[in-house]
């Protein structure tokens, strides 16, 4: 939040005389939600391997002045067991969002214009819902706000996207969702 300190007299006559304190509206945080699930709730089965393993409708608001393009990567750090996690399964890679483009819907085929994708830890593209081989896992949809565009990465896997990002980021917001195999 910003503060701004304005101290001052209003003039006399006015409905409030004497000194005063003005402050500025606190400054808007980058979100994004989904209609699917609650931020910590469970992921529907039908965004699920166990379902029709469809990308979650997503959208986000309170995109940051300046942002130039965004990227949403989506990740599990429980792999392969959240009770002995060993790595981060990354889910699914999006860059160069338009900043205009608020909103994927459910099971998107068809990306907006301009939208790359990236390779995620099944060596390919597109979306790879929850699968969890043991456990309830947590799903973080990261989406990020920057002050750029990216250039076409040779290959576009997280670690490569994450420092052609590097210094570049603007906003940052997270949404998560739980899923266990059985779910509902």
């Amino acid at each position: 939040m910003t503060l701004l300190l304005v101290i001052g007299s209003l003039p006399a006559g006015s409905a409030v005389a004497g000194p005063f304190l003005a402050l500025s509206a606190p400054e808007a945080t980058m979100q994004i939600h989904s209609n699917a699930f609650a931020s910590s709730g469970i992921i529907p089965r039908q965004y699920t391997c166990e379902g029709e393993d469809l990308s979650p409708p997503l959208h986000w608001e309170d995109i940051p002045a300046g942002t130039q393009s965004l990227v949403l990567i989506v990740e599990d750090p429980d792999a392969p067991d959240p009770a002995a996690p060993q790595r981060i399964w990354v889910h699914w890679i999006l860059y160069d969002i338009p900043p205009h483009v608020r909103e994927l819907s459910a099971g998107v085929q068809r990306l907006p214009a301009g939208v790359r994708e990236g390779i995620n830890d099944w060596q390919r593209r597109g979306y790879g819902g929850p699968c969890p081989p043991i456990g309830r896992h947590r799903y973080f949809f990261r989406l990020y706000a920057l002050d750029t565009t990216l250039p076409v990465l040779p290959s576009p896997d997280k670690d490569n996207l994450q420092a052609a990002m590097h210094g570049h980021v603007l906003a940052e917001a997270t949404l998560m969702g739980r899923y266990a195999k059985g779910d509902r």
